[in-house]
């Protein structure tokens, strides 16, 4: 136990033949439960996890490869049957470094925290080594995943060292959360839905010498997908099913009226290409509800960030 919590650390494994016993040998005592998902890897992985022998692990093996977020989810739902109060994800290739663990744990156990989060990139210098075109990639991911999720306060929305209260896990649709490599933007948009207080934890990236597989022309345009349908069903359950709020107001308004005067701004510019002199009202027709629409805009995304989940709401286990 730590703190006086149960932890479960959820494992997904796919091709994890020569890490996954370093994972298992290197897990902290304080951890009661390791359960390991191998996603119907076509090498060892599960023979070398029970290699280990190590009473603490419940293996788990997909008859169908699900993705990481499915493998994720099946580990959730084993860990939560098993009693745990804390879930932990530990990747299969053992690049989350089990040194840092307790800074996470610490957050959710003794500060009150439903679900807490690594941050590699929480100083200027841990952006060294990296290509310009992996920092500007990361920089806008995390804005996108910002406007989508609600959660302002967070960074590196795809760093999945994350630690979550059962508690929180047992309100979350899991079967709806997207089982590939969204999994973690999706599982933002949902926790914040349901206004789980959220908060990163500084944690250095570890790095093995192990070349990513993942297709950026499949992922890429499955996640934008994911974070606009992720948007607009966040602002409908959050501003405007359960209370409709001015941040509905703002937005849908904002919206039309932006619209109507980007569409009046155009038509404008076509006549004069034709050598048709616009006249002021005519300009103004496209000018005021593009100012607005865009102040009205940006009303409504102050009050979502004022908004953001970031404050705990839990007692401390112990």
């Amino acid at each position: 136990m730590y703190n006086g919590a149960r932890i479960a650390a959820v494992v997904p494994a796919y091709k994890e033949e020569k890490m996954i016993g370093t994972v298992i040998t290197t897990m902290p005592d304080y951890v009661d439960h390791i359960v390991i998902v191998d996603d119907h890897s076509p090498d060892d992985t599960s023979g070398a996890a029970n290699a280990v022998s190590d009473p603490r692990v419940t293996l788990i093996r997909h008859e169908v490869n699900q993705g990481v977020g499915g493998a994720i989810v099946t580990a959730h739902r084993a860990a939560m049957e098993l009693g745990a109060d804390v879930n932990v994800v530990m990747a299969g290739d053992a690049q989350m470094n089990p040194d840092f663990l307790p800074d996470l744990l610490d957050r959710v156990t003794k500060d009150g925290y439903g679900f807490a989060k690594a941050n590699r990139f929480f100083a200027p210098e841990s952006f060294e080594g990296m290509p310009g075109y992996r920092v500007f990639g990361n920089i806008v991911l995390s804005f996108m995943t910002k406007v989508a999720s609600g959660y302002w306060n967070l960074f590196d929305p795809q760093n999945g060292y994350t630690a979550i209260r059962t508690e929180v896990l047992a309100r979350v649709p899991l079967d709806r959360v997207s089982p590939r490599y969204s999994f973690e933007n999706d599982l933002l948009i949902h926790l914040n839905i349901l206004q789980v207080g959220a908060v990163d934890v500084p944690i250095p990236a570890k790095y093995g010498e192990e070349v990513s597989s993942i297709r950026l022309s499949k992922v890429v345009p499955e996640l934008m997908n994911l974070l606009f349908r992720g948007f607009w069903r966040r602002v409908w359950y959050r501003y405007v099913l359960w209370s409709f709020s001015p941040v509905a107001l703002l937005l849908f308004f904002g919206l039309a009226l932006s619209i109507v005067g980007l569409g009046v701004a155009v038509w404008v510019c076509f006549q004069i290409a034709s050598s048709v002199v616009a006249t002021a009202a005519t300009v103004m027709l496209a000018a005021l509800p593009l100012m607005l629409g865009t102040q009205m805009l940006i009303s409504a995304l102050q009050l979502d960030i004022q908004g953001s989940p970031s404050s705990p709401e839990f007692e401390p286990f112990n």
